[in-house]
């Protein structure tokens, strides 16, 4: 009965260590499982964060690799919307206006999305587009300057042939001299080289009137479209005054400002500012009884120059801020 009992007792008590001994291999084997897990999930959250950084990368090297071509897309497109504002009614045949309309809601829709090489291109399109209206403008800015030219020509041609056509002669009252009596200056030929900025205009910019030169023998020059105008102008007034519109300055060059604001101050404007650097302005001659506030011929351009784009800027008029009786804009 002894040794049974002592049989039993010890094999209860191995039993009861072994027991022992795996509850500590299933708590150890949950404490490496739970270690393997931290790193595991520690790994995990440094590939997250490895392809976020890698991402915001990805998102700056695009950025910078598209910021010159969204910049000169960008460019063309405001210099397309301007051209396209501006050609209003100014080409024969409106086609390529729609053609640049086209092409600039093409491109705006496809920008936010287009890739670095398709921006390029789409600038490239874009400002293709916009050189085609630019040159239909200029088209028929020429083809009005000869139309105006051709009929000033058939004009004179048919026209009964007086001592002078230029210019009433001058009064011999002393109340009509020039008022003018500053030192001599002279019109503008084109700019050599010029920029096409005030008082920069190339010989491509500018056309010269086709009765008329100044005393040196110098052409008066204009804006294409200001002297076709001036032509068609000039045929109305000689019709009616029975005498081509004198001329004393049209363009004026930047050296030429410059000079006269030296000579005159303040009442010459600032070089670079001219309305007669843009090929934009007539000064006619500064003689009250021809040309002065109570002049027929004033009277006339006043009242029938804007029909072709001529006037009298409320600046210059008889009530405003620096009255100039001889002095007239183009506005088109």
């Amino acid at each position: 009965m002894t040794a049974a009992s002592l049989a039993l007792g010890t094999a209860a008590g191995g039993w009861a260590w072994t027991a022992d001994r795996r509850a500590d291999a299933r708590a150890e084997r949950a404490a490496a499982e739970e270690r393997v897990a931290a790193v595991v999930d520690a790994a995990d959250t440094d590939r997250a964060a490895a392809a976020a950084a890698q991402a915001a990368l990805t998102a700056v090297g695009t950025s910078a690799v598209l910021t010159g071509p969204r910049a000169a897309l960008d460019g063309a497109l405001a210099q397309a919307r301007a051209t396209l504002a501006e050609s209003a009614e100014r080409v024969a045949d409106d086609a390529v206006r729609q053609a640049l309309a086209a092409t600039l809601e093409a491109a705006e829709a496809e920008a936010p999305a287009a890739s670095a090489v398709r921006l390029r291109a789409l600038a490239a399109d874009v400002a293709a587009a916009e050189h085609g209206v630019r040159e239909a403008v200029a088209a028929r800015d020429a083809a009005e300057a000869e139309a105006g030219r051709a009929a000033a020509a058939a004009a004179a041609a048919t026209a009964p042939r007086r001592p002078s056509t230029s210019a009433p002669a001058p009064s011999a009252d002393r109340s009509c001299a020039t008022t003018y009596s500053g030192p001599a200056f002279y019109t503008s030929p084109p700019t050599e080289g010029g920029d096409g900025s005030n008082g920069r205009l190339p010989a491509s910019a500018l056309t010269a009137v086709s009765w008329a030169r100044d005393s040196r023998g110098t052409p008066f020059y204009l804006r294409h479209d200001a002297a076709a105008a001036l032509e068609r102008l000039n045929a109305a007034f000689r019709a009616a005054l029975g005498h081509d519109l004198a001329l004393d300055l049209t363009y004026r060059d930047y050296d030429t400002q410059v000079a006269m604001r030296a000579a005159l101050g303040s009442v010459a404007a600032t070089p670079g500012t001219s309305s007669h650097g843009t090929g934009l302005a007539v000064d006619v001659p500064e003689l009250p009884c021809e040309y002065g506030w109570d002049s027929a011929a004033r009277a006339w351009l006043v009242e029938h120059g804007p029909s072709y784009g001529w006037v009298s800027p409320a600046w210059a008029r008889q009530d405003g801020s620096n009255p100039e009786y001889w002095h007239y804009e183009y506005r088109g």
